[in-house]
């Protein structure tokens, strides 16, 4: 990882972006779709000095926030599924903001969950333990084996299993012409080019991948209980000295419900 990297401005972004899942869960009511979430995500950001986006916003209610029967990409855009209560819902963005890219994910339902409470006390201690991970001799496909044999054991599915590539972590970068908006179908042209440029498979932690540790990681474990899904997601840094850390410990799943 290069010693200029601007972590302060990779911050920001990623607060941003936080913000505004936060922001629109304060607004989110029974009967909006998963489409009318997503859109106004993006709305707030533009708001808000976003002009690109690494992707564009998704947001999962119910049933679909664990990908169950995804079976090709559109399953994965949102959708006219219509909230419901007790639904655990998942907001994720990942906005450019002045070139920096940050990539979140936030997990909440409107009603007490008490299968959700459990699957976020294990993300949170899955957060714990991620950096030591990194820090340790363990190659990155031994790290994704880790996570998914600790989901599982822990009686829960892995759901970014069925991710494109089965990605646990994807490396984020500072996206020059930012300011080109440039076509986002969820994912925009700025993401092909930071991840097709610097070679596919050393920007994807997946199962199969083997690649160097150090840089910015947007890190996302996904996991399945029964009728849901929970994630989070956020940047782990990780020095060419192979100390890593998460960017930001101020964020919603580290904080009271």
């Amino acid at each position: 990882m290069s010693p200029e990297i601007d972590l302060d401005s990779f911050r920001k972004s990623q607060r941003l972006a936080y913000e505004c899942a936060l922001a629109v869960r304060a607004e989110l009511k029974e009967g909006w779709t998963e489409k009318q979430t997503a859109k106004l995500m993006d709305t707030w950001l533009r708001d808000f000095g976003v002009k690109a986006f690494f992707h564009k916003s998704f947001a999962w209610f119910g049933e679909r926030s664990r990908f169950r029967n995804f079976s090709n990409y559109l399953h994965f855009l949102p959708s006219d599924r219509r909230l419901r209560a007790e639904d655990v819902v998942i907001l994720d963005t990942a906005p450019i903001l002045g070139g920096f890219t940050s990539d979140i994910g936030y997990t909440f339902s409107l009603q007490p969950n008490p299968g959700l409470e459990r699957a976020m006390r294990l993300l949170r201690a899955m957060r714990a333990q991620i950096p030591k991970l990194f820090e340790s001799q363990l190659r990155t496909d031994e790290i994704w084996k880790k996570i998914d044999l600790d989901l599982k054991s822990s009686g829960f599915d892995n759901c970014h299993e069925q991710y494109p590539f089965s990605v646990l972590a994807h490396q984020v970068h500072h996206v020059p012409l930012s300011n080109w908006p440039g076509l986002t179908i969820p994912f925009s042209l700025h993401a092909y080019w930071s991840i097709l440029s610097r070679g596919l498979k050393p920007e994807l932690l997946g199962p199969g991948s083997v690649c160097k540790k150090q840089g910015l990681w947007a890190v996302e474990p996904h996991l399945g209980g029964e009728g849901f899904g929970a994630k989070f997601e956020e940047i782990l840094v990780v020095e060419d000295g192979g100390r890593a850390y998460w960017l930001d410990d101020d964020v919603p799943h580290l904080r009271p419900a």
